[in-house]
């Protein structure tokens, strides 16, 4: 390529000898760069995706290399201009590609500083207008590259909830897709008109918006902020485990989704981050910070996000984890799935007769969320039954399951005397609040109370003094989990650890919110939980029932919930 490159130095420029030597050596030099950068980009596809240090200098080569190309062209942009006949479309997809580094290492550290990076040159790509000449040019590549780069950073805006922005992006990226298919009559089509719908219902997701006094939408963030959590008070006595790992596995059938990120997998991995701090000041590269700079808080769990995994994917990164687990750690395993029901009755009721949740079987799949077997004789090996969970019960695990059969996971068996919680949503929900599932009430529970309760918006002052409120009621709650004289211990292990305090928390208000609710009136409306919570002192305490009714009080809608609960019980 670099003799090419300066073949067409000389076709255009004259015979070589009028270029002078250090403008050829310039060109060379760039050349050098450009290939070597994109050999390194396109080597991060052949490393394995699970596992956590391989990689690590892998990438350090690589953006190395991307910080001296960059550099390089901002230093000699002029020889570059007029030897080389670089574009504006090249530089936006150096810095297209610098984002993509960012946004994969984001992915694979979980450290979210690094969206901030990633937004930032995907941000200058479209202030610079760096494809703007693409549409000119009648190469339809060109312009698909300009479509792939807004919907990489919709996907980066939408994880940093900068949907002001997102929005503004859809309008543009819907101008060009019209504008692609009108010159070039082209058969993708159909799939571009795709992802304007899934981001389109991906931003309309949320059932309750919170204005300001002129109407214009408050973004609300639900990733930990240093007041999230209730503290730790004098006294409670709580295990010292930390969430070291999760694996976030999204399985739904006709979910709202961007990209290979459903909606439940998207509010989820907010829960298990902490707001993003930029590194702008703090860092050259990612791994490199200055020895004397010690980290202010506790890093993110790190996290393998699984869009419809089939069986073998599923425990390939599970073993992953498992293995790489430190000491005195957690793995914690989300599961929104459809659900697998077992077929006729088991004269037996073990780990593998009550179903469980579907894996992908690389076939097409049919509609519904209930898959019915129809051979009787044998499991379904397309499910992830609580049995196939039961090896890595050898260490620390923390549960959550989604799903029209949550309750396959309440028949555990501890069999290893490890800490073991799950948290299982209802298997139902009344036909008015169908929409929703339990991970937006994890994620977000005063919008999910806002929700149940009939409210579709809100002023911003009051959903403050109700944030404060439900601050008070976490903090009352955790109170009643380490104050319990019959909770099983597996609870107070796992409380010790932000991010597993503020789930179980949340759990526990939701699980009340439900029961008092005047439309949850059956079984399968509730939640959860393996081991069973002790109900009097938690799920419907007559203390955080109270505080309940105190809620709906303030946003007039005490109506929606029974007053007679302490009699019913």
């Amino acid at each position: 390529r670099t003799e090419f490159a300066l073949k067409e130095i000389m076709s255009s420029g004259g015979a070589e000898d009028d270029i002078p030597q250090a403008e050829r050596k310039t060109v060379t030099d760039f050349c050098y760069l450009l290939d070597k950068s994109k050999q390194l980009f396109n080597g991060l596809r052949d490393l394995p995706q699970y596992g956590q240090k391989q990689w690590q200098s892998y990438f350090g080569r690589t953006f190395d290399v991307y910080t001296k190309l960059w550099k390089f062209q901002q230093q000699h942009r002029q020889v570059l201009d007029n030897r080389y006949g670089l574009k504006r479309w090249q530089i936006g997809e150096i810095a297209s590609k610098i984002g993509q580094l960012y946004y994969h290492y984001y992915l694979r550290t979980s450290e979210t500083s690094y969206l901030n990076e990633a937004f930032s040159f995907y941000s200058a790509i479209r202030q610079r207008s760096y494809y703007s000449q693409v549409n000119k040019e009648d190469r339809p590549e060109l312009v698909v590259k300009k479509l792939r780069y807004y919907a990489r950073f919709i996907v980066v805006c939408l994880l940093l909830n900068k949907m002001d922005v997102v929005k503004d992006l859809v309008k543009e990226l819907s101008d060009e897709i019209e504008d692609y298919t009108h010159r070039f009559n082209t058969e993708d089509q159909v799939e571009w008109n795709l992802v304007l719908q899934e981001v389109a219902a991906f931003i309309e997701a949320d059932p309750v918006m919170v204005l300001n006094d002129d109407n214009t939408i408050v973004i609300t963030s639900n990733r930990l902020s240093e007041t999230g959590a209730p503290l730790l008070e004098q006294g409670m006595i709580v295990g010292q485990l930390a969430l070291a790992d999760a694996l976030i596995i999204g399985n739904c059938n006709n979910q709202v989704k961007f990209s290979e990120l459903t909606i439940d997998m998207f509010r989820m991995l907010q829960a298990l981050e902490r707001e993003p701090m930029n590194l702008a000041s703090q860092m050259n590269k990612p791994g490199m910070q200055e020895s004397t700079e010690k980290p202010a808080r506790r890093e993110n769990p790190h996290k393998y996000l699984l869009y419809k995994p089939t069986f073998s994917q599923l425990y390939t990164f599970l073993a992953a984890s498992f293995k790489e687990l430190p000491a005195n750690s957690v793995l914690l395993i989300y599961l929104s799935a459809t659900g697998v029901f077992p077929s006729g009755r088991s004269d037996s009721e073990g780990p593998y007769d009550f179903g469980g949740v579907l894996t992908n079987s690389n076939r097409d799949v049919i509609n519904g969320d209930a898959i019915h077997k129809r051979n009787q004789s044998y499991k379904e090996m397309h499910c992830l039954h609580p049995g196939d969970l039961y090896p890595f019960t050898r260490k620390p695990l923390f549960i959550i399951v989604d799903s029209s059969n949550s309750v396959a996971y309440k028949n555990f068996t501890n069999l290893f005397g490890q800490p073991l919680v799950c948290l299982l949503s209802p298997t139902a929900y009344p036909k008015a609040l169908q929409d929703q599932s339990q991970t937006f009430a994890l994620n977000n529970p005063l919008m999910a109370f806002l929700f149940v309760s009939g409210l579709s918006s809100m002023r911003r002052g009051l959903w403050e003094k109700c944030q404060d409120y439900l601050r008070k009621i976490n903090r009352d709650i955790a109170q009643l989990l380490t104050h319990s004289r019959s909770i099983d211990q597996s609870f107070l292990q796992f409380f010790g650890d932000e991010f597993l305090r503020l789930l179980l928390t949340r759990f526990i208000f939701c699980s009340a919110t439900m029961r008092m609710h005047k439309i949850f009136r059956e079984t399968r409306n509730y939640p959860e939980s393996y081991p069973q919570l002790p109900r009097d002192e938690t799920v419907e305490n007559p203390h955080l029932q109270k505080h309940i009714l105190e809620l709906a009080s303030i946003l007039d809608v005490r109506n929606v919930f029974l007053e007679n609960t302490l009699d019913d019980y």
